[in-house]
């Protein structure tokens, strides 16, 4: 017996020395993105193929919640990679001074030029107002304003769409936004924290329009076989949004963060996306786009402001948003 417990000390000290030596990389990311069918578990067995490493996600909430979570908790930060900020958020995270530059260089199918010496994108999107087909949307945000049809939108201050609503009626409309937002006021069924707890309400009948992506049909087509779902096209033009990560100045695994960026824009990750995160890749894939992608409208029109138009328009347009949402 006493032969049999230094065994089987000598086995657990040398699992205790294999685990130690394994480098973990943390991943702050949005909550959607860890989900059983979100990409997270998919991307997580393919890096660690690959990192010899243990790829830990942490959900923090929605998109924009992650900025938050880092102003909070600065330097002191756990994760080496935040993924899930976009454009409208990159300008204020890089003016915190707590992400390093990367050197990722890939060849990007974004619709936009696309150039961040901090940040690197992964996929992309348009914002759109889903509606069941049997449903007849406005034709512009004007008109959805100026109607009677119920919308669920997300908080811009938790959520990337939600900021990204806030963005397309400013690109839209500039000086006018307010008074969208006055119209739009008595549309909304209700804001909340972020896009699942939205388009989940959307699915349970609660309103008539939800604010998600162009892509988002594709979802119902691909994984339900059901072609009941429809993203209204509208006469201003779409919002773009480009979702990015970026490596975190305090990581104590530098190498394996940047390793993670490069793997991020390859073929194993970019091909994980359409599927799971249901959005277009950053780089399309060898294999192109899955079938039924090519059933979903396109915008004629991209609306994007520079990351520093859209951090200078920010305070202002959540101004705009919370003075239409107190009437």
């Amino acid at each position: 017996m006493k032969h049999l417990a230094f065994a089987t000390g000598v086995f657990a000290l040398t699992a205790g020395f294999a685990a130690a030596e394994t480098p973990e990389l943390v991943v702050y990311t949005y909550d959607s993105f860890v989900s059983d069918w979100g990409p997270g578990p998919q991307v997580e067995e393919a890096f660690e193929a690959v990192c010899a490493c243990d790829l830990k996600f942490v959900a923090a909430g929605d998109g924009a919640a992650l900025l938050s979570r880092l102003r909070l908790e600065g330097a002191r930060a756990q994760a080496d990679i935040v993924l899930g900020l976009d454009t409208n958020l990159t300008a204020a995270a890089a003016e915190t001074g707590l992400f390093a530059p990367h050197s990722v260089n890939a060849g990007y199918s974004l619709p936009v030029a696309f150039s961040d010496p901090m940040f690197v994108p992964y996929d992309w999107g348009y914002f759109a107002f889903v509606h069941e087909a049997g449903f007849t949307p406005p034709a512009s945000l004007k008109a959805l304003a100026e109607s009677d049809a119920k919308i669920l939108i997300q908080d811009p201050r938790s959520s990337t769409p939600g900021l990204g609503l806030l963005m397309w009626v400013k690109a839209a409309y500039a000086d006018e936004a307010s008074q969208i937002w006055a119209g739009l006021s008595d549309n909304i069924v209700t804001v909340t924290k972020g896009w699942s707890e939205a388009y989940g309400l959307f699915l349970e009948g609660e309103a008539d329009m939800v604010l998600s992506y162009t892509t988002s049909p594709a979802y119902h087509l691909i994984a339900e076989g059901d072609a009941s779902k429809s993203a209204a096209l509208f006469d201003e033009g779409h919002y773009l949004q480009v979702e990015v990560a970026g490596k975190l100045a305090a990581s104590d695994q530098p190498e394996l963060a940047d390793q993670f960026l490069e793997f991020m824009v390859s073929d194993a990750f970019q091909s994980i996306l359409p599927t799971t995160n249901w959005m277009y890749p950053a780089v399309t894939p060898k294999a192109g786009l899955p079938e039924g992608f090519e059933t979903l409208v396109v915008p004629e029109k991209a609306l994007l402001l520079s990351a520093e138009e859209a951090a200078a328009l920010r305070e202002d347009a959540l101004e705009e948003w919370r003075a239409a949402l107190s009437r």
